[in-house]
């Protein structure tokens, strides 16, 4: 099974998801780039987060928005 890269556990900033390892919520790269931030400027921003992380987010995210509908 694949370790996910998106943490939500109520001890860390109240259950939002988080990066694993960090105290990064997701929505914040999503907020980078919505304001049309680069993905580089996000990781100047926090630095905790690594690129592979937040690729993996964002591939993820993409894997479940992607999965087809059972008519």
């Amino acid at each position: 099974m694949k370790k996910t890269v998106i943490v939500s556990d109520p001890q860390i900033m109240g259950g939002t998801p988080v990066f694993r390892g960090t105290r990064v919520p997701v929505q914040t790269l999503l907020d980078y780039l919505e304001a049309g931030d680069s993905l580089g400027d996000f990781l100047k921003g926090f630095p905790t987060v690594t690129e592979k992380q937040a690729v993996a987010v964002l591939e993820e995210m993409k894997e479940h928005l992607l999965v087809p509908a059972h008519a």
